[in-house]
């Protein structure tokens, strides 16, 4: 599809991934709305990107409800989902905290189901949309202390692929993001020590440009899994 017909909304879009892909699919003439819990962080980003704020808590419910037909309402049409509001939390398996994991699903799974359910029906009913889950390679390889994590990026795979078996008959394209390590807020986010900025490591402008590249090829095809790794770390 062409960037300049992309009327998105991007989950997270305060910070890290969901904030760069704002600001450079509003430089490409997309229409975009982000959104997320805090919004004097929202008001900030939105005037960073060009975006348009619209607070709400993707693990509620009712907020879901309300937040898609806004967009619509904002727009007058909408026509990709971004679905990148998620956090990490890393314990080893005889300390896992469950009050903490069944946030973490409530974020990163039930909030992304909530998301793509409410957004599909508007797409269905229109025949065309873009779905594209932002999850990890922790989706596709576990690791020490990943319970919690990489459960929920698994359980995000395993959405993509139901939803694209799905809704490819409505010309609906759903896609995958997996990231590798993203030099963003997550670590300070997830309870663990800050890392010092590595310029051989991935920042979320890769990440936000892999997005736009799957979104600009023409609607008759789409990619469905795309993994970024950075070249050379050290």
């Amino acid at each position: 599809m062409e960037i300049q017909n992309v009327i998105a909304l991007i989950t997270g879009g305060s910070q890290g991934i969901g904030l760069e892909t704002a600001k450079l699919l509003c430089s490409k003439g997309a229409r975009v709305a982000i959104c997320g819990r805090d919004a004097k962080k929202l008001e900030i980003a939105a005037e960073k990107s060009g975006a348009i704020p619209m607070v709400a808590d993707v693990r509620i419910e009712q907020d879901v409800m309300r937040l898609i037909p806004q967009v619509v309402q904002q727009f007058g049409d909408y026509n990709v989902l971004i679905n990148n509001a998620g956090y990490g939390y890393f314990d080893p398996l005889i300390q896992l905290d469950m009050v903490a994991f069944q946030k973490l699903l409530n974020t990163n799974v039930l909030g992304a189901a909530m998301c793509a359910r409410e957004s599909a029906k508007h797409f269905i009913q229109q025949q065309c949309g873009n779905i594209i889950n932002i999850a990890s390679t922790a989706a596709k390889s576990g690791f020490a202390n990943g319970s919690a994590y990489c459960a929920s990026k698994f359980a995000l795979t395993a959405l993509t692929e139901c939803w694209r078996n799905e809704l490819r008959t409505h010309n609906i394209r759903v896609m995958q993001v997996n990231p590798s390590e993203v030099q963003t807020d997550f670590v300070i986010n997830s309870g663990r020590p800050a890392r010092p900025f590595n310029e051989s490591k991935l920042q979320a402008t890769e990440i936000a440009h892999a997005i736009a590249s799957m979104l600009e090829m023409n609607d008759r095809g789409f990619v469905t899994d795309l993994t970024i790794f950075a070249t050379n770390p050290k």
